[in-house]
This record gives C-alpha cells, sequence and structure tokens, in this order.
C-alpha cells in the first residue's frame, strides 16, 4: 500500500483509507460481525487510516472502529473522527464547553484518551471564520485529549477559509470525477499550507462503481433513497448532488476509456489519486470483497491522459452547470 505524508500531522497514512460511515447508519443495516470484517479486510490490505465520525449511527461507527483498534493491537492505525453534527447547527453550539463534551464522548466510544484527528463535521459556514473555535481546538490539542484538528467541508470557499488558519491540519472535501471544483484552488492552497486533503464520497455514492442502472432501488433507511432532494442533509453528500439519471450517463461515457483490467470504482479512485494535493481517499465498503477491491487501485498506474481528458470533458459538458457553482 502507497503511503503519503500529510505534513501537519508529522506523519504517513495510507493512500487509500476507509470510510465508515456505512458502517453506523444511513445505507441500510450492516451486521456487527460484516462491519468488524470489514475493517480487518481493510487493514490487511494495508489501509491505516480510519476515518468515522460520533454521529454514525449515534456512536455505533465510532464503538465499532474502537473495537476493532483495541482487537488489533496495531499501533500504526489511525483514526479521524468528526464532531458537531449531533446538535442543532447553529454556530451557538460551537462553543469550547460543547467541544469539550462531544470530545468525551468520541473518547469514551473509540476506548482512546487521545485522539489522532478531530474534524469540525460541516458545521454552519460561519464557524470556519470564527477565532473562538479555533482557540477551543488548540485548546483540544494543548491538554492532550487530541493529537490534531482539521474540518470538513461542503464547498470549497469553506476550505480555503479553514487552511488560512495556521494549526489546521487536514480539510475534508467531496472529490470524484463529478465534482472537479477543489482542484482549482484548494488542493494548491493545502499544498501550500502542508495540511491533508482527505478524499471522501469518491464513488459519488456508489454512481461510480458502474453497478446502478435507472431500475436501482435503495431502502428506506439508505440516505440515497431519502436525501437525493437533500431533505436530510446537503444533497451534494449524495451522488454528489448529480441528478441520477445524469449521473448514469456520465459512467456509461466513462466506461469507454476503462482499463480491461480494472474496474469503474478502482479507475475512479485512481483518478482521485493522480491528483497533485491528494493524501488519502476514503471510500467507504459494506463488505470485505469490496474494502479488498478498493485498496487495488492505490498499486494501479496512473490514468493515461485519454481517460484523464475524458473525466473532463465529461464533466464539463454534463456535470459542471449542476454543480460547479453550489459547491
Amino acid at each position: 500500500m502507497e503511503t503519503r505524508e500529510i505534513s501537519r500531522l508529522g506523519r504517513r497514512v495510507s493512500a487509500i483509507g476507509l470510510g465508515c460511515w456505512q458502517l453506523g447508519a444511513d445505507w441500510g443495516d450492516v451486521e456487527e460481525s460484516d462491519a468488524l470484517a470489514v475493517l480487518n479486510t481493510a487493514a490487511d490490505a494495508g489501509v491505516t487510516f480510519f476515518d468515522t465520525a460520533d454521529v454514525y449511527g449515534d456512536g455505533r461507527s465510532e464503538k465499532l472502529v474502537g473495537r476493532f483498534r483495541a482487537e488489533r493491537g496495531d499501533e500504526n492505525l489511525f483514526v479521524a473522527t468528526k464532531m458537531g453534527r449531533r446538535e442543532a447547527q447553529v454556530p451557538e453550539n460551537f462553543i469550547a464547553a460543547k467541544f469539550d463534551a462531544w470530545n468525551d464522548r468520541s473518547r469514551r466510544n473509540l476506548g482512546m484518551d487521545r485522539l489522532d484527528l478531530v474534524q469540525l463535521h460541516c458545521p454552519p459556514t460561519s464557524v470556519y471564520s470564527t477565532d473562538a473555535v479555533y482557540d477551543a481546538l488548540d485548546s483540544l490539542v494543548e491538554r492532550g485529549r487530541i493529537g490534531a484538528y482539521g474540518v470538513s467541508v461542503e464547498t470549497c470557499e469553506e476550505a480555503l477559509t479553514a487552511l488560512a488558519r495556521p494549526h489546521i491540519a487536514s480539510v475534508q472535501i467531496i472529490l470524484n470525477c463529478l465534482r472537479l471544483k477543489p482542484l482549482e484552488q484548494v488542493l494548491p492552497a493545502a499544498a501550500e499550507a502542508g495540511a491533508g486533503i482527505i478524499v471522501r464520497v469518491p464513488l459519488a455514492s456508489g454512481l461510480l462503481s458502474g453497478k446502478y442502472t435507472a431500475a436501482t432501488t435503495f431502502g428506506e433507511n439508505d440516505h440515497r433513497n431519502f436525501n437525493r432532494d437533500g431533505g436530510a442533509f446537503d444533497v451534494g453528500e449524495t451522488f454528489s448532488g448529480v441528478p441520477f439519471d445524469v449521473g448514469l450517463e456520465a459512467v456509461e461515457r466513462l466506461r469507454g476509456v476503462l482499463p480491461a483490467d480494472q474496474t469503474l470504482a478502482q479507475f475512479a479512485l485512481r483518478w482521485i489519486l493522480d491528483q497533485p494535493g491528494v493524501s488519502v481517499v476514503i471510500p467507504g465498503a459494506r463488505n470485505p470483497e469490496q474494502a479488498r477491491a478498493n485498496t487495488v487501485a492505490a498499486g494501479l498506474p496512473p490514468l493515461d491522459a485519454k481517460a484523464a481528458e475524458t473525466v473532463r470533458e465529461v464533466y464539463d459538458e454534463l456535470i459542471r452547470p449542476l454543480v460547479h457553482d453550489r459547491w
């Protein structure tokens, strides 16, 4: 497994990580034994970076990651969690006392005295520019509660605001073949600052797996069913904000440049890894086979010029008018 340095973390992490939202909630039911099998399969394949959040299953994902970490006993494993989505999304909730309470809960869930990385979980936009927020985060570091902090963002503007702060270790952002805007300013700004780029939603909620058709349906407790209009959270988190039918059309065009020995998911992950400034990409997985297949992308050669050009053409012609100005 390829590893990449995140300067402000002072360590290297696997280029392919594991996003653990699926193991908590909102993707259909995942049994505890299956979740642990996914985590162990990923680690066996060289994954060292695991991303979770206090809100995933209201702590279920954190607890599973914590159990896995304790049973595994591997000091190379790096756990990133997120905080702030379990309460009303108003700026007034993003204060030091709340941070301490949220941090206490996550430390209990994960069984860790000092969390490796804590990220603000897509808070209200004004939070990213509030001095007191960063003072409170600095205090968590100074008191040994966390090793470092970062942010998870919805928009490029939020990312750039956070990257202006000297102690931001990482920015988590949506970047994939259907969401190219972060390439313009966010990735260069992060590289200049020495901050990591953690790429989430790399397969556009499964669209870029190439397995869906117009007849595909999703369960009632799956966000790909209940959040298509943004009724539960930012619609950009579901299919990257791209209408399902448009996404299917884009996928069919991308198949035309797919190497014979790759799945579309591996192609999509390799495209992300080819972008300068990307530190780690965190696809999720519902079963061990998906987790293992995702890690293959780190060992593939960079995509050729024709493939890269096709991704850009598909984006410009089909996707850009729908998403570029929104996020």
